[in-house]
């Protein structure tokens, strides 16, 4: 891989760790103290906060926050402009800095453009957030989630493509097109090979 690239318009503070082969696009600020791992990608006016870990492989599109809090774990797809909370009950005149809540969003997930990531929650591996959905609860690993607030409407593999129709988590199933295979597990699917 090769050095990190910082565009000259983005501004990444002393003491943010950026991977090898890195991008930061036109605009973006890093701030002090964010992990970002190898190959991500930051798209233009992407803002990373202190505390914000980001690994390995993630693809953070134009116009999006990570506030203190937030937490990607490898190959995490954010959409332009999707929207990541870090306190339940903001008030300009009572700063929560001290309440701030962690969301975690597991491998392999997708966050579609312009969705509401409520704070405090947990994205499971290989999840799917629709376009403008606004996520209020933990959603489950390989599940893809629709509306406002969001809600089950099916399965996705990791690849991306959707598992069946069958909304129920209660049968093992295969995706068509990679041929990984899935079953029933307390939080969602498990992926049991190919």
């Amino acid at each position: 891989m090769s050095d990190p690239f910082v565009h000259s318009t983005a501004v990444v503070d002393p003491g943010a760790a950026l991977g090898e082969g890195t991008k930061i696009w036109h605009f973006c600020h890093v701030m002090a103290g964010a992990r970002l791992g190898a190959g991500v990608v930051c798209g233009q006016n992407v803002f990373v906060a202190g505390s914000v870990v980001v690994g390995d492989g993630c693809r953070i599109q134009n116009n999006v926050s990570l506030y203190d809090g937030v937490r990607l774990e490898r190959n995490v797809f954010v959409g332009p402009s999707a929207v990541f909370t870090n306190v339940k009950r903001p008030r300009a005149a009572f700063p929560r800095k001290d309440r701030y809540e962690t969301t975690l969003v597991g491998e392999g997930a997708t966050i579609g453009a312009n969705a509401t990531i409520v704070c405090g929650r947990r994205i499971g591996r290989g999840a799917f957030i629709a376009a403008g959905a606004v996520v209020t609860r933990d959603v489950p690993a390989f599940a893809v989630v629709a509306g406002n607030p969001a809600r089950p409407v099916g399965w996705a593999c990791l690849c991306g493509e959707s598992l069946d129709e069958a909304r129920s988590a209660a049968a093992e199933r295969r995706c068509a097109t990679c041929g990984r295979g899935y079953r029933p597990g307390p939080e969602g699917l498990i992926e049991i090979g190919s």
